[in-house]
């Protein structure tokens, strides 16, 4: 790897200028929530960068030791299967941590297709949609800047861009902009909050989204016991409704109780006149 590393030119490079990046200083987003190509998909990359190159730039930002990734995951791994030694970059100096999310957040919701997207990246997509970080003036030039970079000959939609100083911060503007329903939001608002393994279990279809937003009132600590637990047994709703009754203030279940309510037995111990007095209701119960 090259170590050479000089961030005061990096930051007084144009923002607009494609530079050849080597593949071993690029780094995938700290926060990176979206499921990179596999399969098929992947190998088609593989091959048309093989053939063509990479024809469109990956956007990244320069971090200590080389580049975060902000946009352009897939195009980076394809190009390392490919044998590629460097990549064409748009390089982003000085973006705030909010800027760097809208860059990941928004160009997989334009490539993919809201609805493409899996429940946890479609969560993670409106969580951050609806909070109050979001420029809406900032957003829309990045907006503008995607389409230019998706199509340079096209005129970007404005139609699908929110006029600076709207309200976007409720359940139904960012529904109504997603294809969803205001109901659907708040789930989704509440499927972000689960740790990242039963997130899984809701994109596996194994936890359902209701039952995982039952779920995420738990506490993060208490959701690692409950995913845990899961392995032994499935978790449906009247199972997730019983888990956020027995949770505290704040969010936190006893592990005996989970593993009761998960395996769907008592698996606290009994003492000793517990068990006499069982075993004496149940001979009773035989004779009678």
């Amino acid at each position: 790897m090259n170590t050479q590393f000089d961030l005061g030119a990096m930051l007084s490079a144009p923002q607009t200028a494609i530079q050849q990046i080597p593949c071993d200083q690029l780094h995938p987003y700290h926060n990176h929530k979206f499921e990179l190509y596999s399969g098929e998909r992947l190998e088609d990359m593989v091959a048309s960068i093989k053939e063509n190159g990479v024809l469109s730039p990956i956007i990244v930002q320069p971090i200590e030791g080389g580049y975060e990734i902000l946009i352009g995951h897939n195009r980076w791994n394809a190009s390392k299967l490919a044998g590629l030694p460097t990549v064409p970059a748009i390089v982003k100096a000085g973006l705030t941590e909010e800027e760097a999310e809208m860059y990941v957040i928004e160009s997989n919701v334009m490539q993919r297709g809201f609805e493409n997207l899996r429940i946890s990246e479609q969560a993670a997509a409106v969580a951050l949609r609806h909070s109050e970080m979001f420029s809406q003036g900032k957003r829309n030039d990045i907006l503008r800047e995607l389409a230019v970079l998706e199509n340079p000959s096209a005129e970007p939609d404005t139609g699908t861009l929110n006029p600076v100083g709207s309200k976007l911060d409720t359940s139904e503007s960012v529904g109504k902009e997603y294809g969803v329903s205001k109901g659907s939001v708040v789930r989704l608002i509440r499927i972000n909050k689960l740790i990242d393994e039963l997130k899984a279990l809701v994109d596996s279809g194994e936890l359902s989204i209701r039952a995982g937003v039952e779920l995420s009132f738990l506490s993060e600590d208490t959701q690692a016991v409950v995913a845990e637990c899961a392995e032994d047994g499935k978790i449906d709703m009247k199972k997730a409704k019983m888990l956020r009754a027995s949770a505290d203030d704040d969010g936190n279940i006893e592990h005996h109780t989970i593993e009761s309510i998960i395996c769907g037995e008592d698996t606290e111990p009994k003492t000793k006149a517990q068990a006499v007095i069982r075993s004496t209701i149940t001979a009773r119960t035989v004779r009678e």
